[in-house]
């Protein structure tokens, strides 16, 4: 019974001195309140920052388009063809005009040249000269209108090719090989420039929500599982507060990258900032856990002892990671951190 009772008092007074001792090596951090921005998970769509469409500059038949939804396009790229088949009559007038008009022209160059020697030797006025040269200038003239006018229709049958009117991916292509369509009407729309992400947030979050504001993107997907959560989302920043609120909601745009493949329209997980809050936080490494149970060591007076806390969110620091204290500790308190801690 002896043995037992000072077998007592020596697991005792360890305890006492392991509690009591603080760890070689250790570093100090004061815990001070701080302000932290409160994040609410919303979900976003993602939008292009242009979306154009391809018109077509000509009435007529669509004989062919190469694009589809989802391709991708240059600017300037060939993406349909249409088609008018009285172009090709109306290039066969012209032909046949120029062709009457340069037998017109040879005729007049003719009558000149006759008038021109006919003065020479005498026996042809100057007005019979003067007169040649004006019906050779005349059919002259008319036979480059004529060239001009095929001209007008030449460049009216190639602007059948359906340009892209920017670099991007194809949204829709709301026509098909073989429909008519007018000049003007929508062949493609086509989606160019960087991909972002557009808010809707409660008309109550609308004073909390700034411009240049930090957000944080989940990854791809909306479930909760496939998202994740702040630890592993990356930094976007609000670029655009929109001043109107529309049924009850305001809109924001958030710039960020890595959403090339996304669809537009796609939904994915946003954390914003809407309310700030005081807390108390220490350095992860200051966090000790046993059996399920979070503890922190506390320096006091007349020694460290060891405090069961309750662990809040972890959110990023100047100084580093920090870890939310819900329970246990107070302002003003001196935490015992690894010298790891302190690097």
């Amino acid at each position: 019974m002896a043995s037992r009772t000072r077998l007592a008092g020596v697991s005792t007074a360890c305890f006492v001195l392991c509690t009591l001792a603080a760890p070689a090596g250790a570093g100090e951090f004061i815990v001070r309140s701080q302000t932290v921005p409160e994040m609410k998970a919303v979900f976003a769509e993602v939008a292009s920052h242009q979306v154009v469409p391809a018109r077509a500059r000509i009435g007529g038949t669509i004989r062919d388009v190469t694009v589809t939804e989802g391709s991708q396009v240059k600017e300037g790229e060939i993406i349909a063809l249409v088609v008018d088949d009285k172009l090709a009559l109306e290039l066969n007038s012209a032909d046949a005009k120029i062709r009457e008009l340069g037998s017109q022209l040879t005729n007049a160059g003719t009558e000149l040249d006759r008038a021109q020697q006919l003065l020479a030797r005498g026996v042809a006025s100057q007005s019979r000269v003067d007169t040649a040269r004006t019906q050779y200038d005349v059919a002259m003239n008319q036979v480059k209108a004529a060239e001009a006018d095929k001209s007008v229709i030449a460049q009216r049958a190639r602007e059948g090719a359906v340009l892209a009117p920017a670099t991007g991916r194809v949204l829709t292509v709301p026509v098909t090989a073989g429909a008519v369509v007018l000049a003007g009407d929508e062949v493609a729309r086509i989606a160019s420039g960087q991909y972002y992400l557009r808010l809707s947030l409660p008309e109550r979050h609308a004073a909390e929500i700034k411009e240049g504001a930090t957000v944080l993107i989940g990854q791809r997907g909306i479930s909760a599982k496939a998202a994740g959560d702040m630890k592993t989302a990356r930094p976007g920043q609000v670029v655009k507060v929109y001043p109107e609120i529309s049924s009850g909601r305001v809109t924001a745009d958030v710039d960020v990258s890595g959403l090339g493949d996304y669809f537009v329209n796609e939904r994915t997980l946003v954390f914003i900032p809407v309310a700030r809050r005081e807390v108390l936080a220490v350095p992860p490494e200051a966090v000790t856990t046993r059996h399920g149970i979070d503890y922190v060591r506390v320096a006091g007076a007349s020694g460290s002892q060891e405090v069961a806390v309750i662990l809040g969110e972890t959110f990023p620091d100047s100084a580093g990671p920090r870890i939310e204290i819900l329970t246990g500790l107070r302002d003003g308190d001196k935490i015992l951190l690894p010298e790891a801690a302190r690097k």
